[in-house]
């Protein structure tokens, strides 16, 4: 595909099939994401692959812990939940769509709670993704990261593989570290699904909706 057909394809997918992804591929795409910029070249993103029994192993553990909902489970680098207008309106629109597709009403917070779970199977992706990044760097390096995970998304794409990244990963992250060894001193950032979407299910029938240009762009001229 052009650029421009890669970027207008990529979508976040909720559902995927179970084929596998050739470890050459899975490598070209990390491979191509390495080229991602970064301020002054530091390159600051670390990536934990998790395939086969380590990903299940993943899953199940997190899945465990989740369910007794403790309370320190927050987000370990500072974050804020609160949002307003008009980012407040674009999320719940989002979340009507989606759970709409699924046939979860509004207000049935245990189908709710079942489905956000699904981000710690990864959605039945193949292959699972977690992204970290050193505690000692600034909040810029967390700009680099992004542009990491972008290209990303949009090389698995050009491969014909689809992705979801995943915030909810930064949730839950005493089990996390524990069972991938990561070190104390990174943050665990996020995650991401990747693999072969399942076209025929629901849940990947939703197109988010992008603001027209007026509304994010000034021009000074």
């Amino acid at each position: 595909m052009q650029f421009n057909e890669v970027v207008r394809a990529r979508r976040s997918v909720r559902a995927f099939r179970p084929d596998p992804v050739a470890p050459e591929v899975l490598r070209e795409v990390l491979g191509t994401a390495c080229l991602a910029p970064s301020g002054t070249n530091i390159q600051p993103w670390k990536v934990h692959v998790v395939t086969g029994d380590a990903r299940r192993r993943l899953e199940e553990e997190v899945l465990a812990h989740r369910d007794t909902r403790p309370a320190d489970d927050r987000a370990e680098f500072p974050r804020t939940s609160k949002r307003k207008e008009p980012y407040t309106s674009r999320m719940r629109a989002l979340g009507k769509d989606m759970y709409g597709r699924i046939g979860i009403p509004r207000g049935d917070e245990a189908a709710s709670w079942q489905q956000w779970g699904r981000n710690y199977r990864f959605f039945d992706a193949p292959v699972g993704l977690i992204f970290t990044i050193d505690k000692d760097l600034d909040a810029m390096s967390f700009l680099d990261i992004g542009m990491f995970m972008q290209t990303l998304m949009l090389a698995a794409k050009d491969r014909g593989l689809d992705t979801c990244a995943q915030g909810a990963w930064n949730m839950f992250w005493t089990v996390t570290r524990r069972v991938l060894s990561i070190p104390d001193d990174e943050y665990i950032i996020a995650g991401m699904a990747l693999g072969y979407a399942d076209h025929a299910h629901p849940v990947n029938g939703v197109v988010a909706p992008r603001e027209p240009l007026e509304q994010v762009v000034t021009f000074h001229e």
